[in-house]
């Protein structure tokens, strides 16, 4: 009896240094028990959208379009205006919105970025929402009010200093509201009026300033053929066309949309969003 338990004291010692050395001599990395999941891989950290380092003196930086010889690309943009002091005219049944481009630009595959204002936002909480979920579109800023940044900007009332970044920050306060997910840190100014002093006051928001390098015209226009045509005739590669999506203010952009996306594709374009523009042009694809 005593052999039996020398022996099997012997096996236990042997065991465990086996356990601790390894057969090769290499330690072995501890087994999970039975039954206990090992832990999973860290996912990594979602990627920022890409944006734009401060302008000379921490300005606000600007962008127009993206690089010219990164291929042929172009970013079609929407600008969902609705200005603070209009909801009685929305509740008197004026459409600030245009749910049949929007259907047209999923019908035709083409992604696209909307700059919309907070207050639009609030006025058509469900198509903020629809949007914004839509892996085909961004939503960016355009201000709460769609007051201009500076005076004299196409007869619109104006923000004064010590409120430009509050109005910005409120719209995008609504657009948490209106269930938007991710908002993109993209500010386009209203009549994309813009100065020294709004570059100032706004820098501290960490944006980047979007304007464009294409006007379609389409604002206010009756002959959606007159509005292809100058987007057609201006767009070159890395492109930012500048449209609206407010049916009261721009009626035919949806039936030019349906002619330029067809035309552009032809010349061998590749619609894209302001964001992949300006990762392109930060070196990021």
């Amino acid at each position: 009896m005593i052999t039996l338990v020398r022996r099997a004291a012997a096996l236990c010692v042997l065991g465990a240094a086996l356990a601790a050395c390894g057969t090769s001599g290499s330690a072995q990395a501890p087994r999970p028990a039975s039954g206990t999941p090992s832990a999973a891989p860290a996912k990594p950290a979602p990627s920022r959208p890409p944006t734009l380092a401060p302008g000379p003196a921490g300005l606000t930086p600007v962008f127009e379009h993206g690089p010219r010889t990164a291929g042929k690309t172009v970013a079609l943009t929407f600008d969902a205006d609705m200005t603070a002091d209009q909801g009685p005219r929305a509740a008197s049944g004026e459409r600030f919105d245009n749910p049949g481009l929007i259907s047209t630009l999923r019908r035709l595959e083409v992604p696209a970025t909307v700059f919309m204002t907070g207050r639009w936002a609030e006025e058509y909480p469900d198509e903020a929402r629809s949007i914004g979920r839509d892996p085909r579109f961004e939503i960016a800023n355009h201000s709460y009010s769609h007051y201009a940044y500076t005076d004299d900007c196409y007869g619109l009332p104006t923000v004064s200093r010590d409120r430009m970044r509050s109005d910005l920050e409120r719209a995008y306060t609504a657009f948490r509201k209106a269930g938007v997910p991710d908002a993109m840190p993209y500010f386009r100014f209203p009549g994309g009026c813009y100065d020294r002093a709004a570059l100032k006051e706004l820098t501290a928001a960490g944006v980047t300033a979007v304007q464009w390098d294409v006007v379609s015209g389409d604002a206010f226009a009756t002959d959606a053929d007159a509005v292809a045509r100058e987007v057609l005739d201006g767009a070159k590669p890395g492109s930012v066309v500048v449209m609206h999506c407010t049916r009261s203010a721009a009626p035919v952009t949806e039936r030019a949309v349906r002619t330029i996306v067809p035309a552009l594709r032809e010349r061998g374009y590749r619609f894209v969003k302001v964001s992949e523009l300006i990762g392109a042009a930060n070196g990021r694809t």
